[in-house]
């Protein structure tokens, strides 16, 4: 799955262990989320779609 989220991230000026910290998840996910190496659950996509405030599908595309 693509995501956008490194991109999202730059924008703001947050670090991957800045983001992490926020979702209560390990650096090493956000950094797997990125490469996309790993799809998030749902909820842990709700809850970055939270952070950003955005929807998921602006988000995470298949």
């Amino acid at each position: 799955m693509n995501n956008l989220l490194k991109e999202l991230r730059a924008q703001g000026g947050i670090s991957q262990a800045q983001l992490a910290e926020a979702l209560a998840v390990s650096r090493q996910t956000v950094n797997a989320i990125e490469t996309g190496k790993y799809d998030p659950s749902l909820p842990l996509a709700f809850k970055i779609g939270s952070f950003f405030g955005k929807p998921i599908e602006d988000i995470f595309k298949p």
